[in-house]
């Protein structure tokens, strides 16, 4: 017979308790009992009053009322409002041990999950100024107090907090934000209303080049229609000059998705221009773009010091994108072959070689899985294969087909540390050696940690 395991809290009580760790999403972790209370804004070492909210049978959550003691790694946060809406978990916890914090995730899963404890970890690579890097914003638009606001959803809820500032973002992307805002309540625009799927105005999104300062503004709505066009646009223009790029994308769907299918273009082109090192990029209102381009140069660098490309190698890139990595690893090699299933990305993509004069790559639309298996047949070998896969990591039959082509080294950069340990376990069965992890800080304020790890072929 099972033994049945009481909670040992109830909801509204409140407790003092001592914080033990942080969570993998940066939250404190304190036991009442053997039974751990995940907190927001808590760091080890602290003594919290905390007040129970909700309880499940494995944990429960609460919130913090009074700190009685507080860690000295505790700095001042920028905004309430950032702690609210979610975007910035960690602005409570000094930079340094962010990093480091980052560093531990990538080594708990290599212990945890890989099996292979004996991994070299090395340092987060952060940034100097590890606020307002981010070069895309996508703001909800929503009516409040009968006026339109921009800002960003309360965690966990669709209720739209007003906001001026997001402190991650780009200064001159809050600013044009602001700017479109005004723009649209000067000429009476309808925001969205979620709950009626009534009104027109759902999203403003704001790409900017970090070394060009080209602006691109995207206005998501629910119909073709926005009215005055004929007014809003010069009104845009005249406010921010630097924009070279409006586009109207239309989104009918009763959906949390932003963007829809449809693209109007209403100024310029579906493109604005940023450069990677001395390469430059044409980048549309859905291309993946990494949003943080000081740390892009960082990573990327890490990739080429793995690659260790002297100008006679092979390589091969999975999940292409607009060819922000095939283009950067080109300049070293002979020929890189590259793979994309995004029809638009592909496009970019070879746009992008034409507009850098690089004449050694080979774009394709695909999935990695079943084209790298047709390289292989067309007697394409790799010296160097790279992966850069979404947050699923790689798909096993895709694994599999890297063991059989067997490339002599593969650099794979990790958005997530658990899926890439489950992945370099399975490679190192397949005769790969893990050399080395590099984490970088892509997202700082934030508990995501991007990773390049080099693997030999035993």
């Amino acid at each position: 017979m099972k033994t049945q395991h009481t909670v040992p809290v109830s909801k509204n009580e409140k407790h003092i308790v001592t914080i033990e760790d942080l969570t993998h999403e940066g939250m404190g972790v304190a036991k009442i009992k053997g039974y751990p209370i995940f907190i927001d804004n808590a760091l080890p070492g602290e003594k919290i009053e905390v007040k129970i909210h909700k309880t499940g049978k494995s944990f429960g959550y609460g919130k913090a009322m009074k700190f009685l003691t507080s860690s000295k790694d505790r700095v001042e946060i920028k905004d309430e409002h950032l702690g609210k809406v979610g975007i910035s978990p960690l602005q409570h916890l000094s930079y340094s041990k962010q990093l480091s914090f980052k560093q531990d995730q990538v080594k708990n899963v290599m212990q945890r999950i890989a099996k292979m404890p004996e991994v070299p970890v090395k340092q987060t690579l952060g940034m100097k100024n590890p606020w307002g890097y981010r070069n895309k914003a996508q703001v909800p638009v929503r009516k409040q107090n009968e006026k339109l606001v921009t800002g960003f959803f309360r965690k966990n809820s669709h209720d739209v907090i007003p906001m001026e500032n997001f402190y991650i973002q780009d200064p001159k992307i809050d600013e044009a934000i602001l700017t479109v805002r005004n723009i649209m309540r000067t000429y009476s625009v309808k925001p969205y209303n979620e709950q009626q799927h009534t009104g027109n105005l759902r999203h403003i999104m704001v790409r900017r080049g970090y070394h060009t300062g080209e602006i691109m503004i995207v206005l998501v709505t629910r119909t073709a229609k926005l009215f005055p066009t004929s007014k809003i646009i010069p009104d845009i223009l005249e406010a921010l000059p630097e924009v070279k790029s409006i586009v109207q994308n239309v989104n009918p769907k009763h959906t949390n998705v932003i963007l829809g299918e449809e693209n109007i273009v209403l100024h310029g082109e579906d493109k604005i221009v940023d450069t990677i090192f001395d390469n430059q990029f044409e980048i549309s209102s859905k291309s993946f773009y990494q949003v943080n381009p000081q740390q892009t140069e960082v990573l990327y660098q890490k990739v080429l010091d793995y690659a260790a490309l002297t100008g006679n190698e092979t390589v091969i890139d999975l999940y292409a994108g607009i060819g922000t990595i095939s283009l950067t690893m080109a300049k070293h090699a002979k020929h890189v072959y590259a793979v994309e299933i995004i029809e638009d990305a592909v496009k970019n993509a070879k746009a992008n070689a034409t507009l850098n004069n690089i004449d050694n790559v080979t774009f394709e639309l695909g999935t990695a899985e079943e084209w790298l298996p047709q390289l292989a047949e067309n007697g394409i070998k790799a010296d160097v294969l790279v992966v850069d896969p979404p947050r699923k990591g790689l798909e096993k039959e895709l694994v599999e087909a890297i063991i059989d082509i067997a490339p002599k080294k593969v650099v794979y950069v990790s958005c997530n540390p658990a899926t890439l340990a489950r992945d370099l376990a399975l490679l190192a069965e397949g005769g790969y050696d893990v050399k080395e992890i590099q984490p970088v800080d892509m997202f700082p304020q934030t508990h995501h940690v991007e990773s390049v790890t080099l693997l030999e072929k035993r």
